[in-house]
């Protein structure tokens, strides 16, 4: 019989803030979180606006994690979510055994200090060809050594691990958008195999930094309403212009169902389907037919052995390119039919800002809210129908709707797709 696992902690770090009832009644009342830059000078640059994370309550591990502050911001942000889900599940606890403990996180590519890079690139511009010499020797006094561990993307994962004393599984996904949906399957499929008791999994991003932005603007990805912030991000609406750069991050307490139930353990939810495909395409831009983003969506619904029908509502990956809304819609249409028109789908990325590597885990969290309070929360700047995006996308408004299961949806650049399922407990 397959281990059934369940949900049984979270915490999360997002534009809308930091504490998870209060993130979640400012999703339903369709609150954004775009706004002005503010982590670095961005006036000169074409794109000046993000979703970035507000003041969050550092003390609540500065005593249970002092070193924290060596790390970079992804990574605090994601040892923050860690405690609050691991205090809401009740770890650590020492009836556990630290061997059955593991962690498994989707955290992206960390950029250095900007502007100590630009000091040590200058001092070597002084000559007619790059003084790689000088260079060097600039930036062994900017940088540390420390810096070096600081900017590894796994560096949240062995953190959160010593943190819990979690000395099974451990690992860290870099699969663009869809990394910390992927660390979510991963971590479902390595306590249902009986590698693990608990898995405390999910991701952390922070590219609001001038390397970020200048990377997706170069391909033509962001949205450039710098005027108008809040009304930036509007995933399938015909007006829209690309997508919002954002931060944060979201943990979830993943556990043996019997293992929850022995030790009294509050349950939020069941993760009960995982599907994941390539498209084999374009780094960029998904297959236009949406055949491989479907294909993800179906495995996730057999692996969950429900049907179409079975569905209650959608969380779309809709990132607010004018590609993928299109294609994600098609993809819909693959998988469901005529039942696509009846399912409602919402992109709350059109509040929170595209969390790159962290966008999967916080919507994950979203979907446990569904299931829990039965209320699905609105895309928000939905103004103007575009013919080839035509279903239900829960426009400006949330919705109560009972929901015995949910799908979210994370397709990458690179042409990585994850469907996760998660049923009422």
């Amino acid at each position: 019989m397959t281990r059934r696992v369940v949900i049984t902690g979270f915490g999360c770090v997002t534009p809308l803030g930091s504490d998870a009832p209060e993130v979640w009644s400012k999703l339903t009342e369709g609150t954004s979180g775009v706004g002005p830059i503010t982590l670095f000078d961005a006036k000169s640059l074409p794109v000046r606006i993000a979703a970035e994370v507000p003041d969050w309550d550092q003390a609540t591990f500065d005593a249970k994690f002092p070193s924290w502050k060596a790390y970079a911001r992804q990574t605090q942000l994601a040892i923050f979510a860690a405690v609050r889900a691991g205090t809401l599940a009740g770890l650590p606890c020492e009836a556990i055994n630290p061997m059955r403990i593991g962690v498994s996180l989707g955290c992206g590519e960390i950029f250095p200090d900007f502007f100590q890079f630009t000091q040590s690139m200058e001092s070597a511009m002084t000559e007619p060809e790059f003084a790689m010499e000088k260079f060097l020797e600039s930036a062994q006094g900017n940088f540390q050594p420390s810096d070096e561990f600081a900017m590894d993307p796994g560096a949240a994962a062995s953190a959160v691990a010593a943190l819990f004393d979690a000395q099974g599984p451990t690992r860290n996904y870099i699969t663009a958008c869809v990394s910390s949906s992927m660390a979510i399957g991963e971590a479902l499929q390595k306590i249902r195999e009986g590698d693990a008791d608990i898995i405390l999994s999910g991701g952390a991003h922070s590219l609001i930094h001038p390397f970020g932005l200048t990377g997706f603007h170069r391909l033509s990805a962001l949205s450039e309403r710098n005027d108008n912030p809040e009304s930036a991000s509007r995933p399938f609406d015909r007006h829209r212009d690309g997508f919002v750069v954002g931060e944060g991050s979201a943990i979830l307490v993943l556990e043996e169902y019997e293992h929850a139930r022995l030790r009294n353990a509050e349950i939020f939810a069941e993760v009960s389907g995982y599907g994941t495909t390539h498209d084999a395409f374009r780094v960029t831009d998904p297959l236009p037919d949406g055949q491989a983003a479907a294909r993800c969506i179906a495995m996730a619904l057999q692996d969950a052995q429900l049907n179409p029908n079975d569905v209650g509502y959608i969380n779309a990956h809709g990132s607010s390119t004018i590609v993928n809304d299109k294609v994600e819609t098609l993809a819909t249409k693959r998988v469901f039919g005529q039942e696509a028109y009846r399912i409602p789908i919402s992109s709350t990325k059109s509040m929170t800002g595209h969390l790159t590597t962290a966008c999967g885990a916080v919507e994950a969290l979203f979907c446990v809210n569904v299931l829990r309070d039965n209320i699905i929360p609105p895309t928000i700047n939905f103004e103007t129908v575009d013919v080839e995006c035509d279903l239900d996308y829960v426009p400006n408004e949330s919705r109560e709707k009972h929901c015995q299961h949910v799908v979210s949806n994370s397709f990458g650049f690179g042409g990585q797709n994850v469907s996760l399922v998660f049923s009422k407990a």
